[in-house]
């Protein structure tokens, strides 16, 4: 994994799981279910957040890599590609 990414990619972990922790809390003391819910979809967007660095990592080595080796390895990139995106039917 590239170093940078990494360190970003570990930091936004961090901060997902004080989000959650604290939505948890949220819903033990039965706060007021709108706000749970602001704070759920803050949760969903840090998850995106990390999915977007997830994947420039894979783009920046491993797809690069396997376009670069063409065939089969350059198939395989454009399923993984079309999966993580949801796009593959399945």
């Amino acid at each position: 994994m590239i170093e940078d990414i990494q360190k970003r990619a570990l930091h936004r972990t961090r901060i997902l799981e004080g989000q959650m922790r604290g939505v948890g809390r949220m819903i033990e003391s039965e706060e007021y279910c709108m706000d749970i819910i602001a704070q759920s979809r803050a949760i969903q967007r840090s998850l995106e957040s990390l999915n977007r660095l997830l994947l420039e990592n894979h783009l920046r080595t491993h797809v690069s890599t396997m376009f670069e080796e063409g065939g089969d390895h350059r198939e395989q990139a454009v399923e993984e590609l079309l999966r993580a995106f949801d796009f593959d039917g399945r």
